[in-house]
């Protein structure tokens, strides 16, 4: 009798888990780098390798954004902080989530990793071939968690739709998912269209200074993808596409002073924590705007620039750094729009536009302070 009470009692055990185990299923999914992985879903337990992929994993799950993630990138606190103090301000329980280096220097700490017992790690598809190098994925598989890949940065225009799309799906919120995949297009078009529409219009030579002031060197920019692939499709020639083979690379003062850019457009955020002091310009949710364009004037003075078309003109800005890894470039390209043709562009409000986005998708008040004019 005693033995027949002990197998009522596991029997009604394994039928109170019958409802949650039905819920899920495994389905194979293909991430941007073309892989087919299996995974079950929806996923309750997420490493996201970079922190910074609570942009887009912070809409997916707006009412508890942490709710499933159990350990994260350290760049974030880093290189976002005012954005890491926000959501710290509204969720503290992010501040004890374990900590993870990148596979790009080899500070992925797979033991860890594995000792959380995820269902699922999201790494950046920049980190694919030092992941391989080190057999990140290989070892993870042999215990059964499995790996994606995401890009909000290498190929954004290509990558951002599928990347969310992907996490979408994996998290099981294909709706909320498809929502923003449809507000980012619909914002977009605002862009694509009245560009189309207005026919042939004169294209103004760009150059996108990314990050200066965070070292000494001149100058750093982007080719044909994220920040430059967002300057031609705002109506400008982007200098980089010209010059430079894949998405970053370096462009030296001597072809900026020749090529004499119409628009100077420079990345910057708050590396307080990476570059202590620096030079760059502080940008981002609450950045405090007249220091950030006193910065700006000294940085259009160096001789790469200060005789440039654009200094002369006061054509000179500066947009938050941290747009070319997050799903929300088109508010950048609106606002690049903007500055390149503002007669076409006078009644579009970027400002407004990011504001609906935090109001609809995200759970975090929206802060000004993500771009800076070298002049009002």
């Amino acid at each position: 009798m005693r033995a027949l009470a002990w197998l009522a009692v596991a029997l009604l055990g394994c039928l109170a888990l019958m409802p949650a185990r039905a819920a899920a299923e495994t389905i194979t999914v293909t991430d941007v780098a073309g892989r087919q992985v299996s995974v079950s879903v929806p996923v309750r337990r997420v490493i996201l390798g970079e922190g910074r992929q609570i942009h887009v994993t912070a809409a997916l799950d707006r009412e508890d954004p942490f709710g499933r993630i159990v350990g994260w990138g350290e760049d974030f606190e880093k290189s976002d902080p005012d954005t890491y103090a926000a959501y710290l301000a509204r969720f503290p329980q992010a501040a004890s989530l374990p900590r993870f280096g990148s596979p790009n220097s080899g500070a992925f700490d797979i033991e860890k990793a594995i000792s959380l017992q995820p269902d699922l790690v999201v790494l950046g598809a920049e980190t694919q071939r030092p992941a391989e190098e080190i057999r990140l994925v290989e070892r993870l598989a042999a215990v059964g968690i499995p790996v994606v890949y995401v890009d909000f940065r290498h190929a954004p225009s290509r990558n951002t739709e599928p990347s969310v799309r992907l996490l979408g799906q994996l998290f099981g919120r294909r709706e909320v998912a498809e929502a923003l995949i449809a507000f980012r297009a619909t914002e977009t078009a605002r862009v694509t269209t009245r560009l189309a529409a207005a026919g042939q219009l004169a294209r103004p030579l760009v150059m996108l200074d990314r990050i200066p002031g965070y070292t000494d060197e001149c100058c750093l920019s982007f080719g044909n993808e994220n920040f430059g692939a967002m300057a031609a499709a705002a109506g400008g020639v982007n200098l980089g596409s010209e010059l430079l083979p894949g998405t970053f690379g370096t462009i030296n003062p001597e072809t900026i002073i020749v090529r004499d850019p119409d628009v100077v457009i420079v990345t910057g955020g708050n590396w307080e924590a990476l570059a202590p002091n620096g030079a760059w310009v502080g940008l981002g949710p609450g950045a405090d705007l007249g220091k950030a364009q006193a910065k700006l004037a000294t940085l259009a003075m160096r001789p790469a620039f200060r005789s440039t078309k654009a200094v002369r003109t006061g054509r000179v800005h500066a947009i938050w750094h941290q747009f070319y890894t997050s799903p929300y470039q088109f508010v950048a390209l609106q606002r690049i729009a903007r500055w390149v043709h503002l007669e076409l562009f006078a009644d579009l409000d970027p400002e407004e536009t990011l504001r609906r986005l935090h109001e609809r998708f995200l759970p975090i008040a929206y802060r000004p302070g993500y771009w800076i004019d070298l002049q009002h």
